[in-house]
């Protein structure tokens, strides 16, 4: 993007450009239009999600299917997680917590488009866990994909400007064990268009400086309750600890 008149150009890989009065970036995590609002970088969590999912799940993983009922299955143990979702169309996939260092993707040597080698690492990382586990890896229709786990600071702000702001991810990412991600995302929109269509605001800044500000509240509080669930789920005794939560909120 470059700045023009009272908006931006937007110049896309296709070599195509648009001009927009105002951007609203909600391209995800890793939101490219994210640093031209601020250069506050994200914060790793400690822990590295392994995602995959298996592909025909009934026929190509039967027993972690039918464990799952169409639902979704946490498991953990030595400070380490497996969260199990099935998925309309027949598909499994999962997540593997565990606690590396940030740079473990790249210093782990592992091709991740690699079944076998994915597996090898899986038969050693997880060689305290019973071998019903292996079936994740049993056919060939599978995918993975290695995701470093980060969250931005608590306390994050960044001036108010009248042409762009974020929502989602770009705004205020979060590992994922509050299940909170899509509903802080689709809240943010909601709020935002309701303060763009309002005829409450002086101008589009103060509308995008009330959102922003509401936002950050929100997300602060959200993320905290995350980091606090991504810690205790990944602690020893991480079983009795979600069994712990789930009798408080009852």
């Amino acid at each position: 993007m470059e700045e023009q008149d009272h908006g931006w150009l937007l110049h896309f890989k296709n070599g195509k450009s648009f001009y927009a009065d105002l951007v609203v970036a909600a391209d995800g995590a890793n939101s490219k239009i994210r640093p031209y609002l601020t250069d506050i970088k994200p914060i790793y969590s400690g822990i590295t999600i392994v995602e995959g999912n298996v592909y025909e799940a009934e026929e190509n993983a039967p027993k972690l299917w039918e464990i799952t009922k169409g639902g979704k299955v946490f498991a953990l143990g030595n400070g380490q997680s497996i969260i199990l979702s099935a998925k309309g169309e027949g598909s499994l996939s999962f997540y593997t917590g565990c606690k590396v260092p940030e740079n473990w993707v790249q210093e782990s040597g592992i091709d991740f488009n690699n079944k076998q080698q994915v597996f090898d690492w899986f038969k050693v990382a997880f060689s305290s866990w019973s071998e019903q586990w292996h079936e994740l890896f049993a056919s060939n229709e599978i995918w993975f994909m290695p995701r470093p786990q980060y969250y931005f600071p608590l306390d994050e702000t960044w001036p108010t400007l009248p042409n762009l702001t974020m929502l989602g991810d770009a705004a205020h990412r979060i590992p994922p064990y509050a299940g909170e991600g899509v509903n802080q995302a689709m809240q943010d929109a909601f709020e935002l268009a309701e303060n763009l269509t309002s005829d409450h605001f002086p101008d589009i800044q103060t509308a995008i400086s009330q959102y922003e500000k509401q936002m950050q509240a929100r997300a602060a509080e959200v993320t905290k309750d995350t980091l606090e669930n991504t810690e205790i789920l990944h602690a020893e005794g991480g079983l009795d600890n979600l069994l712990a939560m789930f009798n408080e909120r009852r």
